[in-house]
């Protein structure tokens, strides 16, 4: 499978973007990995531990799932069937995507690694590996990241700030609960893109299962009245039978 086994020892308090002493920000990880085992095991083994896990099988998966979701660090295994990682991290850095990438190799795969790292990968780790090292590595990525993203999100005259999360409109300041920074802060990492209720509930709430219930529109309709009652031009908007979207305007 070419993984060892070995639990990290933090407690699951690593995922949290340690920005401010008020972010709490999940570190959202991208895993791209062809093997079932490999994936699911790395996948358990980082949720575990705070992380929010996508998971994807194929090089061009990767590429779609990068341009309509905003992740801390990426793992990503060179050897994939069709377009290899090396060809997938080539293309992310050529289109100005600074995702932090560790790349997974064979080991003794010498001059991959060397292509990877010249290609702007950020870290690498050969297979087999001990779990609680890559967890680590993934960690530091996932916090170099937060130092260098941008603090403040804005769309329209509403602003966001992931440090301090503090929200404000013009004059306004919003005051938000952690579960309604989480969903403001994914809606405007994709301003004027219709988030579907699936995505929704998958990214804000970390869940691979629809609940069944009106979670999503019961913290869509609070986040509306604190982010819309009171000014002329709403900024969050419900596209009907399929999701909801935050823009200026209709």
């Amino acid at each position: 499978m070419g993984v060892f086994a070995g639990r990290p020892e933090d407690g699951g308090l690593s995922a949290l973007i340690a920005n401010g002493s008020n972010d709490i920000s999940i570190m959202r990880i991208l895993v791209v990995e062809d093997e079932k085992k490999v994936a699911s095991f790395i996948r358990k083994a980082l949720q575990a531990e705070g992380f929010a896990v996508d998971l994807c099988a194929t090089g061009e998966t990767a590429l779609v799932a990068v341009r309509t979701t905003a992740f801390d660090a990426m793992v990503l295994d060179i050897m994939l069937p069709g377009r290899d990682g090396l060809s997938v991290l080539r293309e992310l850095r050529e289109t100005g995507d600074r995702t932090p990438v560790l790349l997974l190799s064979a080991r003794g795969a010498v001059n991959e690694r060397v292509d990877g790292l010249n290609q702007g990968a950020d870290d690498y780790l050969p297979k087999p590996f001990v779990i609680a090292e890559l967890v680590a590595r993934v960690r530091a990525l996932g916090r170099r990241a937060g130092e260098t993203k941008s603090a403040i999100m804005c769309v329209g005259d509403l602003e966001l700030d992931t440090i301090s999360r503090g929200a404000r409109r013009g004059d306004r300041r919003i005051e938000l609960t952690a579960r309604e920074f989480l969903l403001l802060e994914f809606l405007m990492r994709s301003p004027g893109r219709v988030c579907g209720r699936m995505s929704i509930i998958e990214k804000v709430w970390d869940y691979d299962f629809d609940p069944g219930t009106n979670l999503v529109d019961v913290y869509i309709k609070r986040l509306r009245e604190k982010i819309d009652d009171g000014f002329e031009v709403k900024l969050l908007h419900a596209v009907r039978g399929v999701g909801y979207v935050l823009k200026e305007g209709r």
